[in-house]
């Protein structure tokens, strides 16, 4: 038996119903360099620079994807304006995080006599990115908080020289 990579994926619809979004800079939107049919031998990349390109730009995925991250997890503490994602983070995606923050917030207000100890100095703990389209990456992180820690997952997508946070998933 093998299991189907794309068997992981929920439909955009459901990623961005459900999706908190955040941004914190802009990385120009590169294709990733297809690992196919370019070399020689057509097994892989035709040169070692193709290879370097492509975890370059794993590394900046993964960096943009950490800082979209904690970011969010800010704005659900209510430390940081929804706003400053606002170029990384689809409108849907914005409009769902800053919904969930306002829940977060009035919840907490409510539970703690206005006193919050809810999502202090969050921290990345680890980060996973996965291409699945040239300009398309989905990654998954963990984010510590003083009493939990937190799955992160999204979809970036590059477009128009900049990355694009389209489905945010904040557990």
């Amino acid at each position: 038996m093998s299991a189907s990579p794309a068997g992981h994926s929920l439909p955009n619809a459901i990623l961005q119903a459900t999706s908190p979004p955040i941004a914190s800079r802009s990385i120009a939107a590169a294709p990733r360099a297809t690992a196919g049919m370019d070399g020689p031998s057509g097994r892989g990349p035709s040169s070692p620079r193709k290879a370097a390109q492509i975890l370059s730009l794993d590394g900046e995925i993964r960096a943009l994807a950490r800082s979209i991250a904690q970011a969010a997890v800010e704005v659900l503490a209510g430390t940081r304006p929804a706003q400053q994602l606002s170029r990384t983070l689809d409108p849907g995606c914005l409009n769902a995080l800053q919904h969930r923050a306002a829940l977060t917030r009035a919840h907490a207000a409510n539970a703690h006599g206005g006193q919050s100890r809810l999502h202090r100095s969050p921290m990345v703990r680890s980060v996973r990115v996965c291409a699945v389209n040239d300009g398309v990456y989905e990654a998954s992180l963990v984010v510590s908080e003083e009493l939990r820690s937190r799955a992160v997952a999204m979809r970036l997508e590059g477009s128009n020289g900049a990355w694009k946070v389209t489905a945010l998933e904040i557990g």
